[in-house]
């Protein structure tokens, strides 16, 4: 089968992904073979391909926003056939035994394994995943539309919470890409203020489209007390930004694998109960969760898309800020 594999980390222009001939990915008990349709192009596959993220395995493929079909279904699997169309995201197994997975937080847990990181992912045209972390998806949403919800959508959903952003809130969102576009759909559904904060003036102006009620750069101050907020800029002078503009008791999540040193701040924009959180990538609760919600709604997304053969470019487009909305693959 076809595979774009990683041997080596590169800066993206310098094409460090490789299309190969890569052996069939072997079935094991509890697993799924599925027939990649489309993979969602992440900000975390591009820093795993320049290595700002250690790269896991060597070589390895990308991708953790995989939909597919089911080609082939490992013993002890029930609940899946052959045919039925699936959904896996960047969290990819974990142990099932330990504290966190036993409390529904098996995105904390120590033996947790990541799709495209510890184990080859979506750019190829088969992939094997853990059924336990295969996801049904939506009617009526296509492959590709469907592929950005599985990790910008989903983690952006859990950012949320982990913001304890309420209904009706006054909400800032800090960076404008794939994952702060879905973020925004689900907080104006709970009738939330959104305030975005972009370097962009083009996403600026898409953000005022979509109903933010402001739109501004990071250094700007929103013209009211934030109750929470969200950063999805890999940035660390972005959530001190943020922070800056939260009220009393408000909450900052950090919607991010990698961050670059946090700047030196004055006190008194943490004192008064505000805090800083990370958000860890996802639990199977929170897929779920989020996949219903997006159907709900409806959360539409924007998509710009590849061939397999061209995920360097994608790569390349999104670190320069040519992508609108979210690249996908089409497989």
């Amino acid at each position: 089968m076809k595979a774009q594999r990683l041997h080596e980390p590169r800066p993206v222009d310098e094409r460090p992904l490789r299309l190969e001939e890569a052996d069939e990915p072997s079935l094991g008990p509890g697993q799924l073979l599925m027939d990649v349709a489309a993979c969602g192009v992440c900000r975390t596959d591009l820093q795993e391909v320049e290595g700002d993220i250690e790269q896991h395995r060597h070589p390895v493929t990308p991708g953790h926003q995989i939909v597919g079909i089911v080609a082939e279904v490992g013993d002890g699997v029930s609940g899946w056939t052959v045919g039925d169309r699936v959904g896996v995201g960047w969290i990819g197994g974990s142990c099932g035994e330990c504290g966190f997975c036993r409390s529904g937080r098996e995105n904390l847990c120590e033996s947790a394994v990541f799709t495209g990181w510890d184990r080859d992912g979506g750019y190829a045209e088969r992939a094997v995943v853990d059924a336990q972390f295969a996801f049904r998806l939506p009617g009526g949403v296509g492959d590709v539309e469907v592929a950005p919800l599985l990790c910008g959508g989903v983690i952006g959903y859990r950012s949320l919470r982990v913001s304890g952003i309420q209904p009706g809130g006054k909400l800032g969102l800090y960076g404008f890409g794939a994952s702060a576009l879905l973020s925004l759909q689900v907080a104006r559904h709970w009738g939330c203020e959104v305030y975005v904060a972009s370097r962009s003036e083009v996403e600026r102006r898409r953000a005022l489209d979509m109903g933010a009620v402001w739109a501004g750069a990071y250094d700007d101050e929103p013209p009211v007390r934030l109750d929470a907020a969200v950063t999805f800029a890999p940035v660390g002078s972005v959530a001190v930004s943020a922070l800056k503009a939260l009220d009393r008791g408000g909450i900052v999540a950090i919607n991010a694998i990698h961050l670059d040193e946090i700047p030196a701040f004055d006190y008194r924009h943490l004192w008064l109960e505000r805090q800083i959180r990370s958000v860890a990538n996802f639990t199977k609760a929170d897929a779920r969760e989020f996949l219903q919600l997006a159907a709900d709604i409806p959360v539409t997304t924007l998509v710009q898309t590849y061939p397999l053969e061209r995920a360097n470019e994608a790569l390349l487009d999104l670190r320069e800020g040519r992508v609108a909305g979210a690249a996908v693959l089409v497989v």
